[in-house]
């Protein structure tokens, strides 16, 4: 049977796999399992009762959920009466949240639990086409989503033949979803996705999973692309899906489940090897000595036995000795880690990939569904420091700027009621400008570079990519985030935000005392640190990318203070903007930074 709708995976799993266990949650503590049958069931009653409702094709309903079976039910139950499903970010803000409320043309909006409803219900109440408003958790005085569950049970009999005939006039090219991708610049863009730009990629990608897959944790947000499209693949592929209790349960759903797979952003991968530093620090003696060594080593790993004979029987030893205490960690029968979302440091696929817990990074964007290419789990298809092979089904090409450039049936209809906007996307020879650097090598090994809008000129006339700089400097332990900047200066210089979990620990190790943030990072023992962190770190860099400058800011960045992205991307215009002053200070443009935080005085170069 070929995929090329999303119900589709849910008749052809109902039809050959017949699954005890589809879909899975932890709920206070303890797992609630729904099977194939009960999955199956949950989606056709939301159908029968968005029937009764009225609810038709191209209507548009819109979600603000965590990761839950409920979720996948609406989503299969929209998708199999043509319905448009608008899975939002619920950690954005309440202005954003009211500008997709209204562009989306939503009907019915569906919110996970009171806090979202309290939130969003004044919004929608200004909003005319909004009809409803109800939740997934019991609320109380909210209308629950169940109310429509039952009415679709109760009719049934009334719409049992009718669904069938709207699924198979269903085309693979119906609109299925619109995403508003994050931005890190000006409004979100509604980007418009079939259910085959969807089902392309889950057919194209499924090469990626090794044998023996059947348990797979997911926690990043199912309303971003990546996320949603690995919930589709590991689902066509007759895989159980754990939906983690949240993201500080992680460690614990893994080891319960026993999972053999999941997927993550860079992010949690570079703090969970933070992690598994500290507790290395911790040991003493002989068992440290060897811990580093074990880690030094996997920090050196080559793929195809590169490294030679000597090096794979000391890497067989810090296994023995080391590594599986890593992989027990993640619940010891992890198989396959996917990267998405940002670039992930070459050194954690390497050293995860040494410690028997393979790392794949791959690259695409919301507009494409979102996979470009992926790495694959052996040789030459795998390659450290790259994306990986483009999809055989995706045409890629680099223009003479170095854009990557993309066509496909993953490629999206356009921006939803952005028709110039889509114009500037896709020029007329069909081509997706995906405003990011690259390169291709033999097997279509895509590298990426950087974004194309971000690179800068120095008034030397060398070119920075900030990201590139931004993700060295983000392997140290003391930095969460930095954003890097310069264009037309004479040199780079940074604004940080500290890892303060890290940096509260260091302080009481060497007893600095200090009753807040503001003061912390006007500390001179504090400063003097992170110097010294600058100054290693910039012997890795040319010297024109060299952070010759820069300033500690006592806030933590994020999504919900506005300096991230949901995707945890930086938002650098609204960052430029915001510590104008102090990038001012740090260029001698001001004699005093004016700032309420405290600004580091760098030394003069």
């Amino acid at each position: 049977m070929k995929l090329e709708r999303n119900f589709d995976i849910l008749d052809y799993n109902a039809l050959e796999n017949k699954l005890e266990i589809a879909l899975s949650i932890s709920r206070n503590g303890q797992w609630e399992n729904f099977s194939i049958k009960e999955y199956k069931e949950m989606a056709d009653n939301f159908s029968y009762g968005l029937l009764e409702l009225g609810f038709k094709k191209g209507d548009k309903i819109l979600t603000i959920s965590n990761n839950r079976p409920e979720w996948n039910f609406v989503d299969m139950g929209l998708g199999q009466i043509g319905c448009v499903h608008v899975p939002v970010y619920p950690n954005i803000s309440t202005d954003e949240h009211a500008y997709i409320l209204e562009h989306s043309d939503a009907r019915l909006v569906i919110l996970s639990s009171k806090e979202h409803y309290e939130n969003i219900k004044p919004l929608g109440a200004k909003i005319s086409k909004i009809e409803k408003i109800c939740t997934f958790d019991n609320v109380e005085r909210a209308p629950n989503w169940m109310e429509i569950i039952e009415l679709g049970k109760a009719n049934k009999s009334k719409y049992e033949a009718e669904l069938q005939k709207i699924k198979d006039s269903i085309s693979k090219d119906d609109l299925l979803s619109i995403i508003y991708t994050s931005g890190t610049t000006g409004r979100s863009k509604g980007v418009m996705l079939t259910h085959y730009n969807f089902m392309s990629n889950v057919e194209y990608s499924q090469s990626i999973l090794p044998d023996g897959c059947e348990r797979f944790l997911s926690f990043l947000p199912l309303c971003h692309v990546f996320e949603r499209m690995v919930n589709y693949l590991i689902q066509a592929r007759g895989v159980a899906v754990y939906y983690a209790e949240n993201m500080d349960s992680i460690g614990k759903n893994l080891n319960e489940i026993h999972a053999h797979g999941f997927a993550a952003v860079p992010r949690v991968l570079e703090k969970l090897y933070d992690k598994i530093l500290l507790k290395g620090k911790e040991l003493k003696g002989v068992k440290r000595s060897i811990f580093f060594w074990a880690v030094n080593l996997g920090l050196r790993y080559e793929l195809n036995n590169a490294n030679g004979y000597w090096y794979e029987l000391q890497l067989k030893l810090a296994n023995k000795l080391v590594f599986n205490k890593w992989r027990e960690a993640l619940g010891g029968e992890v198989k396959i880690v996917v990267s998405g979302g940002a670039a992930l440091q070459p050194r954690l696929a390497r050293i995860f990939t040494a410690a028997g817990i393979p790392l794949l990074e791959g690259y695409g964007l919301t507009e494409t569904s979102p996979v470009i290419s992926v790495n694959h789990i052996n040789y030459p298809l795998l390659r450290f420091g790259t994306v990986g092979p483009v999809l055989d089904n995706v045409e890629v090409k680099i223009a003479e700027d170095g854009e990557i450039l993309m066509k496909g049936p993953s490629l999206m209809q356009g921006y939803y009621k952005d028709p110039e906007r889509t114009l500037e996307a896709i020029d007329k020879d069909g081509w997706f400008h995906t405003g990011d650097i690259g390169e291709l090598s033999d097997h279509r090994i895509l590298k990426i570079t950087d974004r194309k809008k971000e690179i800068f000129k120095l008034s030397t006339g060398k070119y920075v990519a900030p990201q590139v700089v931004e993700n060295i400097f983000k392997e140290s332990p003391l930095i969460e985030q930095l954003l890097v900047v310069g264009e037309s200066e004479k040199f780079a210089a940074a604004i940080i935000s500290p890892s303060f979990h890290y940096l509260h620990g260091w302080c009481f190790k060497n007893n600095i005392k200090f009753r807040g943030n503001v003061e912390l990072v006007n500390n001179p023992k504090v400063i003097k640190r992170y110097q010294e962190e600058i100054d290693r770190i910039n012997m890795k860099l040319g010297k024109h990318e060299q952070i010759i400058k820069f300033s500690l800011t006592c806030k933590e960045w994020g999504p919900e203070t506005g300096e991230l992205s949901p995707t945890l991307k930086l938002k650098r215009n609204l960052l430029k903007k915001v510590y104008k002053v102090k990038l001012d200070f740090l260029y001698g443009y001001t004699v005093d930074c004016g700032d309420l935080e405290v600004v580091q005085k760098p030394k003069e170069d």
